[in-house]
């Protein structure tokens, strides 16, 4: 189905600096079209004065938007209203404006433990290493923990690990330095930092000190799987694209009960390049045939809000 944008469309987007990596505008786009819903997800690039971008586009009839790097953390702070989960958190992916003002959450979490999920992996017990401190480690943090991980987090910035240690007791933190050395004592390495991301510095680490065992996840999609190819030596690592499965929770612009799965998320993000756009649709058009019994059940009711802020987002 194909609908065309009128002037009463709804409209959303992801913040970021820089936001160019982002798959979120390709990935909602596709889905606003697919089930004819009047409105627009589009990129936003804010450099500085996040808190003045948000409050242009509330005013400007703005249903919500996803909040990727380095936002997280500022979000948090702007908002109104914030859900229970990301209050613990400290850091923001959705924003919604309704009548309570800018409400915030954080599907972060939820969406890294379903891609960990979908590939087979269980964290109840396991040791983890997670590198950096951003919103990003935060909202992963939070959800290894919550699922009986022991979390031991490290970044550029000890004082940052330290903050993120602070809302989560039981979370240990180590130098930098020593993030080589400790990934032999763990069953999963972490990567949200920015570093390898195509633009960004590589990450530099020794993956040949980690066990046969050793399972690798990266929030950062863009290119896929960089953190695999740092120095693999012996370590036999399962990546897993967790970050975009956050987008497994309707995005503000979305009817209420159409989700994603982390499985079909993670097709769509794969099929980017060099498969084009319509091969990535005619992809999920054959893989993900639930979408269609949602889309009976969703009628033909007019585009609602995401009720509550669970909305999803590739950071």
């Amino acid at each position: 189905m194909t609908t065309k944008l009128t002037g009463a469309g709804r409209l959303a987007g992801v913040i970021g600096w820089p936001v160019t990596h982002s798959r979120s505008p390709l990935l909602h786009g596709y889905w606003l079209e697919r089930y004819g819903i009047d409105g627009a997800y589009v990129p936003l690039a804010a450099e500085r004065d996040f808190e003045g971008v948000v409050r242009g586009l509330r005013a400007a009839g703005f249903r919500g938007a996803n909040v990727t790097k380095p936002w997280k953390e500022a979000a948090f702070a702007l908002c109104d209203v914030v859900e229970t989960s990301a209050r613990r958190i400290g850091a923001i992916n959705t924003l919604v404006f309704d009548e309570r003002g800018i409400v915030g959450s954080n599907t972060d979490g939820f969406g890294f433990l379903a891609g960990l999920g979908e590939a087979g992996i269980a964290v109840s017990g396991q040791r983890a290493l997670v590198l950096g401190a951003g919103g990003g480690s935060r909202a992963v943090c939070h959800a290894l923990d919550e699922a009986g991980a022991h979390v031991t987090v490290t970044n550029r910035s000890r004082r940052r690990a330290e903050q993120v240690a602070e809302n989560l007791p039981g979370i240990a933190v180590i130098d930098w330095e020593r993030r080589s050395q400790a990934i032999g004592d763990c069953d999963l390495l972490v990567n949200t930092t920015s570093l390898g991301m195509a633009g960004s510095e590589p990450l530099d680490i020794d993956l040949s000190r980690g066990r046969a065992t050793l399972c690798v996840s990266d929030i950062v999609y863009v290119p896929l799987e960089h953190l695999c190819c740092a120095r693999p030596g012996k370590a036999a690592t399962r990546p897993s694209t967790g970050s975009q499965c956050s987008s497994t929770r309707p995005a503000p612009v979305s009817r209420p009960g159409l989700e994603l799965t982390p499985a079909s998320t993670t097709r769509f993000v794969r099929s980017f390049s060099p498969p084009s756009a319509a091969d990535a649709a005619r992809l999920l058009a054959r893989d993900v045939p639930e979408l269609r019994a949602q889309a009976k059940m969703l009628g033909r009711g007019s585009p609602g809000l995401s009720a509550g802020g669970r909305g999803g987002g590739l950071s």
